[in-house]
């Protein structure tokens, strides 16, 4: 896999962990979900959000300085 295929993938991880979390606050607005349900597993979506952004600025970072 090239850098650039890497840089991709974390592009789309990223988007698809953000419409998880869209995806559960909506369940949690339609009262498919409890709060306390809701409030148990959305700050974990929140934890990976953060790591996987800071992964892919610092990739894509590093590609753009080889280049």
């Amino acid at each position: 896999m090239s850098k650039k295929d890497f840089i991709a993938m974390l592009s789309i991880a990223l988007k698809e962990t953000q419409e998880t979390g869209y995806w559960l606050r909506l369940m949690k607005e339609s009262d498919f979900l409890t709060l306390a349900v809701f409030n148990s597993i959305h700050p974990n979506i929140i934890e990976i959000i953060k790591i996987r952004t800071s992964i892919f600025k610092t990739s894509r970072n590093k590609i753009s300085e080889i280049q």
